[in-house]
């Protein structure tokens, strides 16, 4: 417990500094914006880079790996979503409240908790994951805003915004670079890699103290009704069905099987906030979710942490 603890413990206190840090100086969001420009533009993809160019090229290819990630993220979203328009919502707050159960903070939290709890071995796994679900997200969500919304796009313009959002993203370009530097056996000069190096663990703790102080920056205004649901989906089902698809499939090596279950564990993405904001649906509802999310958070990844570390599960549940 106390080996957890002293994973879990420093890596939540970086969010909790950063929400009582926004607190006491009052100052506005606004100013939060070079640090955001720093960490989505220079630090998490240096981070990305580095992971992926030393990484050796087969290992690059386990998409059997990445399609069962995905697949128990694009269940658990299809479960809220189906569940939201029976209950009577639009494809719009559907979708907002699909993306709070499933979109997981594999971007700002990920990659740093995976490498402290599991080590270099989980780089892989995290940037694949990152890589393809933040695809799917991106490709999804204006794709069901678009049918929501008949006369916003043409299909032409639709393919543009969703190849735009993919191919720009600053994470997907670095992944790609890295990919190539991997394939091609690229090493960067010692000056340039020195650099990377810094910027690269300015990453994780960049990000955890801003996403404290967004979230002590975005009041709780409005509960969602949906928070119960999103709750369990998002920090127990999401978790506990990528385990059991990669299980079903097979054949993965422990750390990789960990490193996915434990991304599948995170709250929900700030990217939600963000996307409601850009269609202005369920903004509000999509903040508190993000909020709620994050501290349950604190006790269901130290669960799940607990419980890999203890070697109570098996890595396979089919050998």
């Amino acid at each position: 417990m106390a080996d957890v603890g002293g994973l879990v413990l420093p890596f939540f206190g970086m969010i909790l500094l950063g929400f009582v840090a926004a607190r006491l100086m009052k100052q506005p969001i606004e100013g939060l914006a070079w640090m955001n420009i720093f960490i989505l533009y220079v630090a998490l993809p240096a981070l990305f880079f580095q992971m992926l160019s030393r990484t050796p090229v087969e290992q690059l290819t386990q998409f059997s790996f990445v399609l069962g990630s995905a697949l128990a993220t694009l269940i658990v979203f299809s479960l809220m979503f189906v569940g939201s328009m029976a209950s009577g919502d639009r494809i719009p707050e559907s979708t907002i409240k699909g993306l709070a159960s499933a979109y997981g903070n594999i971007g700002f939290m990920g990659p740093g908790l995976a490498l402290i709890a599991f080590g270099e071995e989980a780089a892989v796994p995290v940037a694949l994951i990152f890589c393809f679900e933040n695809v799917m997200h991106f490709a999804v969500t204006p794709l069901l805003m678009a049918v929501a919304d008949n006369d916003r796009a043409t299909p032409v313009q639709l393919a543009g915004e969703i190849s735009r959002k993919i191919l720009l993203h600053p994470f997907i370009i670095a992944t790609a670079v890295g990919v190539a530097a991997a394939v091609f056996q690229v090493q960067a000069p010692l000056p340039l890699a020195r650099m990377l190096e810094i910027v690269s663990r300015a990453a994780a703790p960049c990000a955890l103290f801003a996403m404290g102080v967004t979230l002590a920056l975005r009041p709780l205004k409005r509960m969602p009704r949906a928070i119960g649901p999103i709750l369990f989906l998002k920090l127990l089902l999401h978790p506990l069905l990528c385990y059991l698809v990669l299980s079903f499939i097979g054949d993965f090596p422990p750390v990789w099987v960990w490193s996915a279950v434990l991304l599948a564990s995170l709250p929900a993405a700030t990217n939600v906030y963000v996307m409601a904001q850009q269609y202005n649906v369920w903004v509000e509802r999509a903040s508190a979710s993000v909020l709620i999310t994050t501290i349950f958070s604190v006790a269901t990844v130290t669960g799940i942490l607990l419980v890999i570390r203890s070697g109570a599960l098996p890595p396979d549940l089919f050998p």
